[in-house]
């Protein structure tokens, strides 16, 4: 669905744009909103679509990072209550609904060729509609999963650790390294 180098290129732009629920996890996560509720089941399934969304290869994918659980901590504490209800809707269209009209099957009845073929026609729909919605519309439902699936894995330990080039302490400040094409990004900075 997306290579490595894409997904990093994306996390700058991802981390300095707009993330929902941005301002309530840089206050401390908490919102004045009714948590939603996930089962077990809910995060199995978020693990699922996230390792199709950035699967393990040379390097661990999102469902080593245990995505699912980073998602539902952020939307049942940071997202507002609209937010939450429309990713929760997403999240069961997503499992049956839009699976089967796209697929004839459920999500995670599925190969993951056929996951990663649906979630890709499904990403074009959301970038169409985040292109063409007005500022009140609400946010694509696929577009808080992908957004979700990428900031669980790079901010986790095995994204920062494994995925990605990690320094506990670095050195001095040196503010021109040199890239050699195929390395990995810099965890720490």
């Amino acid at each position: 669905m997306i290579n490595r180098r894409e997904a990093l290129s994306r996390v700058a732009i991802i981390m300095g744009g707009t993330v929902l629920g941005a301002e309530a996890f840089l206050t401390g996560c908490k919102t004045n909103t009714k948590g939603v509720t996930f089962s077990q089941a809910d995060i199995d399934f978020l693990n699922e679509v996230g390792e199709t969304i950035l699967p393990a290869t040379d390097t661990p994918g999102a469902k080593a990072a245990n995505v699912g659980a980073f998602m539902q901590t952020m939307v049942s504490d940071c997202y507002e209550a609209k937010d939450q209800e429309i990713f929760m809707q997403g999240m069961e269209e997503l499992k049956f609904k839009a699976s089967k009209a796209k697929m004839g099957k459920a999500f995670m009845e599925a190969t993951p060729e056929e996951r990663t073929t649906f979630l890709t026609e499904l990403d074009k729909e959301a970038k169409e509609y985040q292109k063409n919605k007005k500022k009140e519309d609400p946010t694509h439902y696929f577009t808080m999963m992908k957004q979700l699936t990428l900031s669980g894995l790079f901010t986790s330990k095995i994204g920062a650790t494994e995925v990605l080039r990690y320094v506990a302490v670095p050195g001095k400040y040196e503010g021109c390294v040199p890239y050699t094409k195929g390395e990995k990004a810099w965890a720490t900075s």
